[in-house]
């Protein structure tokens, strides 16, 4: 008679399998998720043009990793107290059905890894940021394949090696993490980035209602305040962090300035800032962390004044 037959799962065992293979799955999504992002930054797509995503996946994978690898690392303990306790439960086929899933799992993984590898190779597209994606999979998958198989086949319960990589895998989770600060900034320089991102947005609503009243009126208005227009409920955004209203200013019959204040900075040539503020005018909203000035010349031939319209009795 088997071993798994002597004894049976109880809920505590159903709960605590359960719930430490799903901690994993979601710890090495969120490593493999947040490697990739800071290849993606470091090593940046000419043709991505939108790689403000970056910042919020790592956020996302920084989050999951930060909560999913210390209760993975709690059960994993848990579990090993219990089988220390009542060493047959290594034979329960709950906890043998989830290990040798997780091995289909790594291996499959490793093969398509490989097999984009070659493909790649083959077609002569090889490069850095390719290179770099392809080797952080392999070597999390080769890592969680070589670890369940050690400890699918291992006799002894009292070895240091899972104590052992716990503490690498700590170290691990809050190394990949503190990385996050020096490739994409503080959690602090980020929210200070998204009111920039707002300053930008509003800088173009303000552009627009300005051409937009160029074209009905055939003039500027003096003011910001003229933008506001009850009828279609318009109302000029202010800064989303101060509440003050954007600075405004006519400089000659069809040239304007609108600024506001910055917190860091923006630059097309950096990496990480390309194309971070785009827009269907493809305007430059490039700024320092300082008060920022942006002039925009209407071109009369390109947005012409609407006659005035006569009204006939």
């Amino acid at each position: 008679m088997e071993n798994s037959n002597l004894i049976r799962s109880t809920p505590k065992d159903v709960f605590l399998h359960l719930f430490n293979i799903l901690t994993f799955y979601l710890s090495v999504i969120g490593f493999i998720t947040l490697f990739i992002q800071y290849i993606n930054a470091v090593f940046p797509d000419a043709l991505n043009y939108y790689l403000t995503g970056i910042g919020d996946s790592v956020r996302v994978s920084s989050s999951i990793v930060l909560i999913a690898v210390p209760a993975y690392l709690l059960t994993a303990w848990l579990l090993s107290k219990d089988l220390a306790l009542e060493p047959l439960k290594r034979d329960l086929k709950l906890r043998k059905w989830l290990v040798y899933f997780t091995l289909f799992v790594s291996a499959v993984t490793i093969i398509i890894d490989l097999i984009t590898f070659v493909y790649n190779f083959l077609s002569g597209e090889i490069t850095t940021r390719f290179f770099l994606k392809i080797l952080v999979v392999l070597l999390i998958a080769v890592a969680v394949f070589g670890y369940y198989m050690w400890d699918l086949k291992r006799k002894e319960l009292t070895s240091h090696i899972p104590k052992i990589l716990s503490i690498i895998l700590s170290v691990v989770m809050l190394v990949s993490v503190a990385a996050g600060f020096f490739i994409i900034g503080t959690p602090a320089t980020q929210r200070n980035r998204r009111f920039d991102e707002q300053r930008v947005q509003n800088l173009q609503m303000l552009q627009d209602q300005v051409i937009n009243q160029w074209t009905q009126k055939g003039v500027l208005p003096a003011q910001i305040s003229l933008l506001n227009d009850t009828i279609s409920g318009f109302v000029a955004p202010t800064d989303p962090k101060t509440k003050a209203a954007y600075e405004y200013r006519v400089v000659d019959q069809n040239a304007f300035e609108i600024c506001a204040n910055f917190e860091t900075v923006n630059d097309s040539s950096q990496p990480l800032m390309q194309g971070q503020y785009y827009d269907t005018y493809n305007q430059n909203w490039n700024h320092k962390a300082e008060h920022t000035c942006f002039s925009r010349k209407i071109d009369p031939e390109l947005y012409k004044p609407k006659a005035p319209t006569v009204n006939v009795q």
